[in-house]
């Protein structure tokens, strides 16, 4: 099909007149139409009142690359081929969705999507799929009552919500026109389904909320904004059927909100929305790259796509381990003899089985290491490619484990270490001058000593007892607690109060898709005392944050 056709159609979708729809083309897929803008505060109510305090701002939010795929997926198929070539997202304070929740749709990006948008219609109508989305037989070349039938359906699902009669009879009159001119029903509703997966409604989330009948100082997410937010929050996906159901009943609105978020935790989707928000917190996705010089590898081969899967895979499912049950403490990561590994990673492990697939395998007692810090997936992402990296290693626990932020270099320093002296050739050595340095001490004290307990580990996460033939000195100290090396350092860390509480700001950040403000303070002390008190159950955590205010309601006050 011509790329004229196809825009000459399409155009009669996006270029017609608006209904005040996120979807219409008075709106486009750029901003929010003036009519779905949050109120001002005195349109919610008096204008001398004060917006509620600690409420995210209601917005739009493009959905993620992983949002879009899983959507499709569940949309057209499993099996349907997801193109590869859209524009990647960019992370923002760790996450995707914080980035999107600010991002825009660029014209390069929007060709992308068109690209992709008739590729996946014409492999979910080809001849042997398009019975599972055409439940109808076509009486003809053009059949109005059974594309309205399939319209509806797809339309509802792609856009989370019913589509309202206007936008229903602009599908219809594309795939009605396309058909005539292509002598093919389905090639017309190729057209339609085409612009379905383009609408903004599809390829935005919608959480512009309605004006609360209880509060008029916020905003609540209408039932099928909050379906979406649970769904996308919990399962990073487009609403099921039977949740799209319950916000039509308006079983959301009360009791029934608890019963389908223990329904969505209890889905399998659930925990590969946990495997995402476990690979984005920890920077995972960056193991897809990792290489190594020849020198460390050794006898281990190179580096293939096999075991950097095994080295993410391994983090991941430890973290399955102590959430896949109620009551499972997922701070046992940091002290758990667990892991799963297959034959170039049991190498790495110092095991001498040879398993042709990840298994699970508990290291013994007497084993050198343990925890998501003896973890070689951890320690290569955070080593440099021939040579450890204290102060990586260190800045990484500061930054992702404890939620704190450690300053760039100075810009007259130059972060590279020099060759080894061979009066001292150990890390600790090497990193003395950094500790002495003014402008250098105060970050290098933080993160330098914390690393220098994993100094056992080389590049690739491989025990060793010596650097250049020294005996290491793994002793440290985290903010005046004493250790000696990773399984000491690793008990310091479950037992932080920190720890509980990054990982509570992280899951906020993940599940809003924003970082949380001061206003908002009170409501993660409350988050975390809960978290706490579950015996840090993050199952438990993110139903508790699903019922919260800061993710039912958003703010009257118009964003600045």
């Amino acid at each position: 099909m011509s790329a004229l056709l196809r825009w000459s159609w399409l155009g009669l979708v996006l270029g017609a007149c608006g209904t005040g729809q996120i979807g219409d083309a008075s709106a486009g897929p750029w901003q929010a139409p003036a009519s779905q803008l949050p109120p001002s505060p005195s349109a919610a109510g008096s204008g001398a009142l004060a917006p509620a305090l600690g409420l995210p701002s209601a917005r739009l939010r493009k959905l993620t690359v992983e949002q879009y795929r899983n959507s499709v997926a569940d949309l057209l198929g499993a099996d349907i081929p997801i193109p590869t070539e859209l524009e990647p997202d960019t992370a923002q304070n760790g996450f995707y969705a914080i980035g999107a929740s600010s991002a825009t749709i660029s014209p390069a990006a929007a060709e992308k999507l068109a690209d992709a948008a008739y590729a996946l219609a014409a492999a979910a109508l080809s001849p042997a799929r398009r019975t599972r989305l055409v439940p109808c037989t076509p009486q003809g070349t053009e059949d109005s009552a059974c594309a309205s039938e399939v319209v509806r359906k797809l339309g509802k699902r792609a856009f989370r919500r019913p589509l309202s009669d206007a936008e229903l009879a602009r599908y219809v009159q594309v795939a009605g026109q396309a058909a005539s001119t292509l002598h093919d029903f389905y090639a017309g509703l190729e057209l339609a389904l085409a612009g379905l997966l383009q609408s903004p409604s599809f390829l935005f989330r919608s959480e512009l909320g309605e004006p609360d009948p209880s509060d008029p100082t916020r905003l609540r997410y209408s039932s099928y904004e909050l379906a979406a937010r649970l769904s996308y929050a919990l399962w990073n996906t487009t609403p099921d059927d039977a949740l799209l159901t319950a916000a039509e009943s308006g079983e959301l609105r009360g009791a029934g909100l608890t019963k389908q978020i223990d329904r969505l935790l209890a889905d399998p989707r659930a925990k590969a929305a946990l495997d995402d928000f476990h690979l984005e917190r920890l920077g995972l996705g960056e193991l897809a790259t990792l290489d190594r010089d020849p020198s460390v590898l050794a006898a281990l081969g190179a580096i293939d796509e096999e075991l950097r899967a095994a080295l993410r895979d391994d983090v991941l499912r430890t973290f399955a381990e102590y959430t896949g049950s109620s009551n499972a403490d997922i701070l046992q990561v940091f002290d758990t003899r667990v892991a799963f590994v297959n034959g170039k990673l049991a190498e790495l492990y110092g095991l001498t089985m040879k398993p042709s697939s990840l298994t699970r395998v508990e290291l013994p007692a007497s084993a050198p290491r343990r925890g998501l810090l003896g973890k070689p997936g951890f320690l290569a992402l955070t080593a440099h490619a021939a040579e450890t990296s204290p102060t990586l290693r260190g800045k990484y626990i500061r930054e992702r484990l404890l939620c704190q932020s450690i300053g760039a270099p100075p810009p007259n320093v130059v972060p590279v270490l020099g060759e080894p002296d061979p009066n001292a050739p150990t890390m600790r050595a090497r990193l003395r001058s950094h500790a002495t340095d003014p402008s250098c001490a105060g970050c290098h004290t933080l993160m330098d000593p914390l690393g220098l307990a994993l100094e056992h580990f080389d590049a690739i996460g491989r025990y060793r007892e010596t650097d250049h033939g020294q005996k290491l000195d793994t002793t440290g100290e985290l903010d005046g607690e004493r250790f000696d090396g990773v399984l000491e350092l690793g008990a310091l860390l479950r037992a932080d109060p920190r720890t509980a509480e990054c990982l509570v700001r992280q899951a906020y950040r993940y599940a809003l898709g924003g970082v949380e403000t001061s206003a908002q303070e009170p409501q993660i002390r409350a988050l975390v005392e809960r978290f706490n008190a579950s015996g840090h159950d993050l199952r438990a955590l993110l139903g508790a944050l699903a019922q919260s205010d800061v993710f039912l309601y958003a703010s009257a006050k118009e964003s600045p």
